[in-house]
This record gives structure tokens, sequence and C-alpha cells, in this order.
């Protein structure tokens, strides 16, 4: 689909989602949903889907579009129905990242949805609010993860 290769990054399989405790997916928007890539992918769990493999399962999503109005809430809502169809838990940040939710003054993508960023042309990087908010809600995810998964079995 005219994506470059991504060789440096490590590649997950569909079956290899059943092992993790949690999840926080992240992709670019392509029209005000996610990128048909990942859908493809997501479209690959059906034997997940089967047997429930995923269910209870606290999932969060992050998402980067090419401008303010590119879609990162559509994106986020529309994603949301892949999660409960497999009974995932949707973990929205809400306003967990305080001040920092409300920054007027500099150009800061992500929503109560989950952490975004304005990729423009491609050649805009995160800006540090940005990298904040995600690294907020790595934490925030991994935190609930922890605690739906409860103790270690001895």
């Amino acid at each position: 689909m005219s994506a470059p290769p991504k060789s440096d990054a490590p590649i997950i399989t569909p079956n290899e989602l059943a092992e993790a405790d949690g999840f926080i997916f992240g992709f670019p928007t392509r029209f005000g949903m996610m990128a048909a890539q990942f859908k493809a992918f997501l479209d690959a769990t059906g034997g997940l889907w089967r047997t429930q493999q995923l269910a209870g399962k606290p999932a969060g999503i992050f998402y980067s579009t090419g401008s303010q109005g590119g879609g990162q809430e559509t994106t986020a809502l529309t994603a949301i129905t892949q999660l409960v169809h497999h009974g995932m838990i949707f973990v929205p940040i809400g306003y967990t990242f305080g001040a920092g939710m409300f920054e007027m003054e500099n150009v800061k993508g992500g929503s109560p949805y989950g952490a975004g960023t304005f990729a423009g042309d491609g050649s805009r990087q995160p800006t540090e609010l940005e990298l904040g908010q995600a690294f907020h809600q790595g934490k925030y995810i991994a935190a609930i993860s922890k605690k739906l998964k409860g103790p270690a079995a001895a």
C-alpha cells in the first residue's frame, strides 16, 4: 500500500497477542480511521476472537494524523470496535495527563482517548509534550494491566 518497510522494527504475529497481559496499539490515521495495514493485522486475529483469548485484557490506542482535522478522535472511536469484538477492555487516558491535556500554546495531538501527534507530511516529529503524554499513557495502561492480572501465582 505504498508504505515504506520498517525493517528495524520487530514484527509480531497475530497469535502472539494471546501471550500479552495488555496492549497499546498505535497506528497512523487514514481518512479518519486506522490504516488498512493495521486493520488487516486485526482481521487476522479471527482465531483468537473465536476462542476469546484476548477477552478481559486491557487495551489502549495512540495515533498520528496528517493535520489537526485529520481524525484523531474518529480514529479512536472506529478502532474501539475491534477491541469490543474481542472482549478487550478499552482503557482511555481520560484527563489523567493533567495540565498537559489543556495545553493551548503549543500544537499537541492526542485526546482523552489516547496519545497522539500531528505528523504533517511525515517530517514533523512529536513534541516533548506529545512524547510526555505517550509515556504517561504507557505507564498508566501498564499499571492497569498489572492490577487486572493480579498477584503472580507461586
